[in-house]
């Protein structure tokens, strides 16, 4: 079908950018070979992150880094490839690797204190009731590229301030001018954009002040605040000079930070990339270009399900801000740290399919996968693990995965999402326990961040914003008296029988017709008939194995059947003509399972199993359908006819692959990189 050949062949474009982890002896052969190889495995487009475990003679921002920078991309540039570059030695940005307070100590990170009295080099600010309110450098750091300069090590690199104009100055001088004159050849063409990674105002490893900056008192206290009230903060307790320093932290902050970095990029050809520091901050979005957030640390999971906490909300932040600036892209820097069960690299193809879901159902369209490594040598494998890419189990079959975030991507840039119901919210306030009702009903939604809010109208019980419309409001009836707040009055994008709360939902248009992305964030398979606000007759299209399906039904219902981590794409049909050349799924003539397979071999130091099966002959498709830790990868005569990366791992073979009369497979299940370089072994091979 036309309609749908860009998302099953997306562009290059549309490619996973993935963090490539540059911590060990850089050479310029390396950096060829591993460039060819992300290509090779789908993959056109990487982050150049220098990373802990560099090389100690490669310093940063020195000629010689600079040699192997314009190697990776004249590289990329030869392969067809893009290439992302990241402000800082390491994170947080802001810092030019130390170098900023290096040569100059008075623009080192300053905090707001409360003390008994002040200490020496401490600012007095006001004296209260709890003690004295000082200024104070904060001590913070960021980490550095080389050992000795991790958190807590003696020579982690000193933080900057970054709410000071001469230090941002400054950071941009040392490295977005650096970059530009040994690369500016390849700025807005090979080098999409620049990274910046959480940037924070204190800096690392502090501990009992608040974000400050010289002189910001005077910011303070000319907002109309009053210092006093300020020890507060360390009380726990809100009032009026509080709420003043939250905002007026927050304006400085994108006044001076990223506002600056957005022009320098906007003027030189380049996208401002990466994210702000917490999963909430919506306002900052408006200076990135490509606007985007961080998932890390299992701060949603599929344990915990993907509509708890603040960090819910978080691929929702990034989307719904790309929409209202206008642009086509918005990111998530994923997958980092994402290990279970505190045991480094237990991260599974599970977990990690659950993610992208996760991601894609709500508007994501640029993965950020964190991270390919480009060594594992010795403490490099421990430094924020796992490795998703090169270094893990499903390398081998990484371009199914590169494939379907393309896909996913290609359609949520190129679709355009429907939402019937607004979100107005105020920064870092977006509302996480309320919206999950919005999620689990499958009613579309999107924020409407306060400096939107005068942009906004009132008519006939709508919210109007920028030519968006929404028949319906969530709360704070203070600020749209006029909307209606009776979201359970409106159908949902889809209704369920039963209803099914873990099945999420993205309703789009997509070259004229209505299309709905469906996910099963759920640990249980769904099985329900599913009723879509249209009477046409539907089509399915399975974005992970690139497979057509003329569904079953009528008047816009048919039945659903989703097993935990599947999701599929369903499409009104323009005709019948239409939907009747649409295939069908026949039954499979021969249906394997674990007990149709032996152990043959144990191969303890590959984490990994070998089985076989006889087969008496197949007169028609051929299912395997195993439970198993963790991949499985099917062999006929050496030839590998499938993988699948979680239970219940599904291999279907066609009729044409498979020989006539009587025939062998092989099976080989390999377990987690946990058991090479985690803490804990972790089961692998056919479960018993």
């Amino acid at each position: 079908m036309e309609f749908l050949q860009s998302i099953r062949r997306p562009g290059r474009e549309y490619t996973p950018i993935p963090f490539w982890f540059l911590n060990g002896d850089l050479t310029h052969r390396e950096i060829r070979r591993q460039l060819r190889d992300f290509r090779d495995h789908g993959v056109y487009g990487v982050v150049l992150h220098p990373r802990m475990g560099l090389g100690k003679s490669i310093q940063y921002l020195s000629p010689l880094f600079f040699r192997y920078m314009r190697t990776a991309v004249e590289t990329a540039a030869e392969l067809g490839m893009k290439t992302v570059l990241y402000d800082e030695g390491m994170y947080p940005s802001g810092s030019a690797g130390g170098l900023i307070v290096r040569s100059n100590p008075d623009l080192a990170s300053r905090g707001l204190a409360l003390q008994d009295r002040p200490l020496p080099g401490d600012r007095a600010l006001c004296q209260t009731a709890r003690g004295t309110l000082v200024e104070r450098f904060s001590g913070g750091t960021i980490r550095g590229l080389h050992y000795g300069e991790d958190d807590g090590e003696e020579n982690a690199p000193p933080s900057a301030d970054i709410l000071n104009p001469e230090a941002v100055e400054q950071f941009i001088s040392l490295t977005h001018e650096a970059y530009y004159r040994e690369l500016g050849a390849y700025f807005g063409s090979v080098i999409l954009g620049i990274f910046t990674d959480e940037p924070s105002v204190l800096g690392r490893n502090t501990r009992d002040m608040f974000p400050w900056s010289k002189d910001f008192d005077r910011v303070f206290r000319a907002g109309g605040g009053s210092l006093e009230g300020l020890a507060a903060l360390f009380t726990g307790e809100e009032n009026r000079d509080t709420a003043l320093y939250r905002r007026l932290i927050q304006e400085r902050e994108q006044e001076v930070y990223y506002s600056p970095l957005s022009m320098w990029c906007q003027n030189h050809g380049v996208w401002l990339m990466g994210h702000p520091h917490q999963s909430d901050d919506i306002e900052a979005q408006r200076f990135f270009h490509v606007p985007g957030q961080d998932l890390v640390f299992r701060w949603v999971s599929p344990e915990k399900g993907g509509t708890e906490g603040m960090d819910s909300v978080m691929a929702k932040c990034g989307a719904d801000m790309a929409g209202w600036m206008g642009r086509r892209r918005n990111s998530n820097e994923c997958f980092g740290a994402c290990n279970r069960d505190g045991n480094p690299w237990h991260f599974t193809g599970s977990d990690m399919k659950w993610y992208i879901d996760y991601l894609g159902v709500r508007g994501v369209n640029l993965f950020i996968p964190h991270a390919f490594y480009y060594s594992l040598k010795g403490r490099r494998s421990a430094e924020r693990p796992p490795d998703v890419g090169p270094g893990n189990i499903w390398w081998p079959h990484y371009r199914q995965w590169a494939d379907y975030m393309a896909r996913l991507s290609c359609l949520m840039a190129e679709g355009e999402i429907q939402c019937s119901v607004a979100v107005p919210c105020r920064d870092r306030a977006l509302r996480h326990a309320e919206v999950k009702a919005l999620f689990e009903s499958r009613r579309g939604f999107r924020y409407i961040p306060e400096s939107l809010w005068p942009e906004c109208r009132e008519e006939n019980g709508a919210l109007i914003c920028r030519g968006k419309v929404f028949r319906a409001a969530l709360g704070m009836e203070e600020w749209f008296p006029g909307v209606s707040r009776d979201i359970a009055s409106l159908p949902p994008d889809c209704a369920c029988a039963p209803e099914q709360k873990d099945l999420r939902a993205a309703r789009l248009r997509f070259h004229e017709r209505d299309m709905w992305f469906l996910a099963n964030e759920g640990s249980e398979t769904i099985r329900t008939k599913i009723t879509f606000p249209s009477r046409a007759l539907l089509g399915g299209y399975d974005l992970w194995n690139d497979r057509l399906l003329r569904l079953k039904g009528a008047d816009g219902q048919t039945d659903l059947t989703l097993l935990p981590n599947e999701s599929i794409l369903i499409f009104a049909c323009l005709s019948k003509a239409e939907w009747e050349a649409l295939p069908t799924e026949a039954a499979p003539a021969l249906t394997l399972t674990n007990a149709d397979f032996a152990l043959v071999q144990d191969n303890p130091a590959q984490s990994c199993k070998e089985y076989a099966a006889s087969v008496p002959g197949c007169s028609g498709d051929l299912l395997v359908r195993l439970n198993a830790q963790e991949m499985a990868e099917l062999f006929l005569n050496g030839q590998c006819l499938g993988a699948a990366f979680w239970p219940p791992q599904v291999i279907r073979v066609p009729k044409e692959k498979l020989p006539e009369g009587p025939f062998s497979l092989r099976l080989i299940v390999t377990g987690s990189k946990a058991n090479q370089y985690g803490v804990q072994p972790v089961a692998y091979g056919l479960d018993a």
